[in-house]
């Protein structure tokens, strides 16, 4: 298998078996309902635990084991392990918990749950899940965004099958084909299909605004 990197996906091999991840948008609806998919988002990129398993690796090389147990232990962080769990197993094309690992119910009081690790280290399924949840839903293709629709509103909600139904309407996709692309090849077919789109950007409607009031203001200027 050749994984197309560019549009999201992924492939991993450990010990001769290999994993393949995609973050297509019918994949994006294997990690819950729309508000779900949002959500596993926010927690993925609104966590201290990305940046301290980061440092972890920085000064050590490595994450040492008392840092995983200290985890374990506590619910910090928990969010963003949950959400990168789901992300990665939703996305893949085969049962993928051997690498992300699992939850269990634990026994003990104050206990509902406990983490099984995986083969992979817990700041590369962060990373990983964070890359595949991007592509899936934001995209991260270089696009031009119309002024018009730069009002700074966002969604509680990601609904792929609006899509998938757009790929079909525009694209002349089968539902299989719309329901397999990532957002980043969604976005970049509608560059190919539109590539002259009109009307300003934000940045250039500033510029252009910002030229017409500084004419304005020496005219005035000369006429006082």
């Amino acid at each position: 298998m050749t994984p197309l990197k560019e549009i999201g996906e992924c492939l991993i091999t450990v010990d001769g078996e290999e994993y393949l991840f995609r973050p297509s948008f019918v994949n994006m609806t294997k990690i819950g309902e729309p508000q779900e998919i949002v959500q596993a988002f926010y927690d993925l990129h609104h966590n201290e635990l990305s940046d301290i398993l980061v440092s972890a690796v920085q000064l050590y090389g490595h994450i040492p084991q008392w840092l995983v147990n200290q985890i374990n232990r506590t619910s910090y962080g928990r969010k963003a392990y949950i959400a990168a769990i789901v992300v990665m197993n939703a996305c893949c094309e085969r049962e993928a918990e051997a690498l992300t690992g699992y939850l269990q119910p634990a026994r003990g009081k104050g206990r509902t749950f406990k983490f099984r690790s995986g083969l992979l280290p817990a700041s590369d399924i962060l990373l990983i899940a964070q890359e595949l949840i991007t592509h899936g839903v934001i995209g991260k293709a270089k696009i031009r965004r119309l002024q018009r629709h730069e009002n700074g509103e966002s969604s509680a909600e990601f609904s792929a099958i609006d899509y998938i139904v757009a790929a079909q309407t525009h694209f002349g996709l089968s539902e299989q084909e719309a329901g397999n692309l990532t957002m980043t090849k969604f976005q970049l077919l509608l560059n190919a299909k539109y590539p002259d789109q009109k009307g300003f950007t934000r940045d250039e409607y500033d510029k252009v605004a910002d030229d017409y009031f500084a004419k304005k203001a020496r005219k005035l200027a000369k006429a006082a």
